[in-house]
């Protein structure tokens, strides 16, 4: 099998890997690069999921990327408009030529003596590809691809009906007239439930817990504003920094004055459903807001649904499926014809691939992150991971800024290994989560396969866009804990040290 040779490897071709792709023209056009993706269109996320009303769960503008303005008059889009941007994306920059579909990545292992990545896929038909690059950006995303977070529910082989997986999403399920259960609380579930609301006889959301909510506008009437009286991209940068703005306030007021925004939040959500409703029963989490990401209502549909009778909320837990619905553990059974699962993505690090260092494979579990975004002793390896707390774009843009800071670095100074490596000390800092404060469950699951943060930069994940700004753009890219190195002089003159493979 032929290998194929390029500076930059990335994987991935949903938003990450698309911003990467763009980043890397724009601010290293020297490098060559190849974007990886394992299915056979870009999108990701928004390619794969299927599910009735899929949508933002934050404004575009914001979601979007910085270097391309979001032009629609909604700011909360659904999938189909978010394709067509990123197809725009691609389209305007040239960048499909530079995509190979169909290229899962499975493995890849670094090489110290060469400073190169051998990058391994597997294709649909059984074949494999071999890919050599000197740095590789992993832009996958955080989830599994192959199937969502299913938890064992006693009884399921019970039900006559249909159980369904927002993840695979079945073309041919019609739910025109049919009792739905939906189990979850999350984003997904308060994106399906109105949306199937419209068609269904009725809709039932059954939670274990409430999640925290907010209703806002699908449209933001200041941008639509200034992109009527300002330049595009003048309209958008403003847009931009005032509800990245918004959303940091937002957050930090959560941590300052948590009471204040719940009060807040759970008075919006009684205005909306009227005094009578059991609010504190069906809307008041046990947590404090943004311990759990807030879910978004757009025009207060699922609110709506509630309203007109055709949804409706149950809190509890599930004592079992069965022939005809699910019966919880107060007794109460709920009819259906159809059960979602909505509960949730099963989280994995760097796309699922196995990752090895000079034939030893890496245990993530074992390194500390780097800025949120490498890995201890790991090589020229970066990874795109966006903000739980706000819109995952933002930490992706600033993350590509700094990977094509990183590679200019070392093209100017000649050196082909860059590696973050714990200063004498370091390793007796203490192990704090990957993700710090954040107890959904999703996340909960699978902390223990992540890298942990220590207690100073440059060994921390901010999840803080203002400090975040300032590491990625203005930190120095020689700190002192990258280290910069070259393998030994009979292996300058491999294919890398040059361009090579435009």
């Amino acid at each position: 099998m032929a290998r194929e040779r390029f500076d930059v490897v990335v994987v991935g071709a949903g938003i990450s890997g698309i911003g990467a792709g763009v980043h890397l023209q724009r601010k290293s056009p020297d490098r060559s690069f190849v974007i990886l993706e394992g299915r056979e269109d870009i999108g990701g996320t928004w390619d794969l999921f299927k599910y009735p009303g899929i949508r933002s769960d934050s404004d575009m503008h914001t979601l979007g990327f910085e270097f391309k303005p979001w032009k629609a008059e909604k700011s909360i889009a659904d999938a189909p408009a978010i394709m067509e941007y990123l197809r725009e994306t691609v389209a305007e920059n040239d960048l499909k030529r530079h995509v190979r579909f169909g290229e899962r990545v499975v493995d890849a292992s670094w090489s110290t003596p060469t400073s190169t990545w051998t990058v391994r896929t597997q294709r649909a038909d059984g074949t494999c590809g071999e890919f050599e690059c000197n740095f590789l950006f992993m832009c996958a995303g955080y989830y599994s691809y192959k199937s969502g977070y299913l938890p064992e529910f006693p009884g399921r082989e019970r039900f006559t009906g249909r159980v369904v997986h927002p993840q695979e999403w079945p073309d041919d399920l019609d739910y025109t007239d049919k009792r739905v259960v939906v189990i979850g609380s999350g984003a997904t579930a308060v994106t399906i439930v109105p949306a199937m609301a419209d068609t269904a006889a009725h809709v039932t959301m059954i939670q274990r817990s409430p999640t925290y909510m907010v209703s806002r506008p699908d449209r933001d009437p200041v941008a639509n504003l200034l992109r009527k009286v300002l330049p595009q991209q003048l309209a958008y940068d403003i847009t931009r920094a005032k509800n990245t703005w918004r959303q940091q306030m937002v957050y930090k007021r959560t941590r300052t004055n948590p009471n204040q925004v719940r009060n807040l939040l759970l008075g919006g959500i009684r205005l909306e459903l009227g005094g009578d409703f059991p609010v504190d029963k069906h809307f008041t989490p046990r947590y404090t807001p943004w311990d759990q990401r807030l879910c978004l209502v757009p025009n207060s549909d699922l609110f709506a649904a509630i309203r007109a009778g055709r949804a409706s909320v149950v809190t509890d837990t599930i004592e079992t499926f069965t022939e005809t619905g699910i019966l919880l553990s107060s007794g109460q059974h709920v009819p259906a014809d159809v059960i979602v699962t909505a509960t949730g993505l099963q989280l994995v690090t760097l796309g699922e691939a196995e990752i090895r260092v000079d034939g030893e494979l890496v245990d993530f579990a074992q390194t500390r992150t780097y800025k949120g975004m490498a890995y201890s002793d790991v090589p020229n390896l970066a990874t795109s991971f966006g903000y739980i707390n706000a819109s995952w774009t933002l930490r992706a843009d600033l993350t590509c800024t700094y990977v094509c800071r990183l590679l200019n670095h070392m093209r100017s100074t000649g050196t082909r290994q860059c590696t973050p490596r714990l200063r004498p000390g370091e390793e007796h800092m203490p192990h704090r989560p990957w993700i710090d404060g954040f107890s959904s469950g999703y996340m909960q699951r699978v902390m223990h396969l992540m890298p942990s943060q220590g207690d100073r930069e440059p060994w921390l994940n901010p999840q803080n866009y203002d400090k975040d700004k300032k590491m990625f753009r203005e930190g120095a890219v020689d700190d002192g804990v990258m280290r910069f190195t070259n393998p030994t002089e009979e292996v300058v003159d491999a294919p890398f040290a040059s361009s090579s493979a435009r």
